[in-house]
């Protein structure tokens, strides 16, 4: 019960930031491109950060086994909400089939695992983040455009988040630790993940009028699947694993929980689709979010 407690205060603080954001946006005190900066400063500054911060840990085998499941676990996961968004949307469907199968892992669900598990959890789930931004460069890219020659090594080797993965491991396997004040400076802005995160979506969420929010089925659909769907069948595959990993398996089904990833909002308007239609599912998703996360963690807890 404490879990579910802590998570619905943190998603309270969460929906805090978010109308800081739309507060911003309808005083004019931040623009939609303003908003963008902020959103590339998390993610080649903020994110990889604090994922780097997850693996400057001691070594241990424990870990480096707890290190290995999830991974599974993460790719189990995300390959499941692939499906599930196949089976869901039709092919020409494009937004909702990629909104649905990608979470908002990076911006919303590692700050809520590092707010309710601890550090020590996220340490669990930055194989999935780095996981879902490998499928969304491939997988995703081809569902939104049905273009393959737009997949690219070079992004894939050249993504923020893939290399903080990879440094963050190499770092967790190898003796080293960072000197007292670059760790803090880690620290510090390892924890602007979540409130500049949410900020952005405020922004998102003002430049869209809300009564079209809650209009049209497919955003409901969508925000359904993303939301409820997904995440009951997450924690059937969380069963396959067991007991001892539970604290690992609250921390991916919180990150496979997170709503639609703003991420279809960008390749939407990177990729001429209907970026308003994209930006209404992250939106009305991140709402929903505040009831849903509660309801499917504590489901969860007592489950697993």
């Amino acid at each position: 019960m404490e879990i579910i407690v802590l998570l619905a205060k943190q998603n309270l603080v969460m929906f805090v930031y978010l109308l800081i954001g739309f507060f911003l946006y309808k005083k004019k005190l931040i623009s939609a491109q303003g908003s963008a900066d902020i959103g590339r400063i998390l993610l080649y500054i903020v994110m990889p950060i604090a994922i780097l911060k997850s693996y400057l840990a001691e070594f241990t085998m424990e870990r480096l086994e707890g290190l290995a499941v999830s991974f599974l676990a993460a790719l189990l996961s995300l390959l499941l909400a692939i499906l599930v968004s196949r089976a869901a949307f039709k092919k020409e469907q494009e937004i909702e089939r990629f909104g649905a199968a990608f979470s908002n892992a990076g911006f919303i669900g590692i700050p809520l695992v590092q707010m309710t598990l601890g550090d020590e959890a996220v340490f669990y789930v930055s194989s999935f983040v780095a996981l879902l931004n490998i499928l969304q460069w491939t997988y995703g890219l081809v569902t939104i455009t049905e273009d393959r020659s737009l997949i690219s090594m070079k992004q894939l080797r050249t993504n923020p988040i893939i290399l903080s993965f990879v440094v963050g491991v190499a770092l967790f396997l190898l003796p080293f630790s960072l000197p007292t004040t670059l760790g803090n400076v880690v620290t510090t802005v390892a924890s602007m993940n979540g409130p500049l995160a949410m900020i952005v979506l405020g922004v998102y969420l003002g430049q869209v009028p809300l009564r079209s929010i809650f209009s049209g089925r497919a955003v409901y659909r969508c925000t359904l699947v993303r939301l409820v769907i997904i995440p009951v069948l997450t924690i059937v595959l969380m069963m396959v694993f067991p007991a001892k990993y539970h604290m690992m398996k609250l921390a991916i089904l919180i990150v496979a929980s997170a709503p639609v990833g703003s991420n279809v909002a960008i390749f939407a308007q990177l990729y001429q689709q209907d970026y308003m239609q994209a930006v209404k599912e992250v939106c009305l998703s991140t709402l929903m979010c505040i009831i849903t996360f509660p309801l499917i963690l504590g489901i969860a807890n007592y489950i697993l």
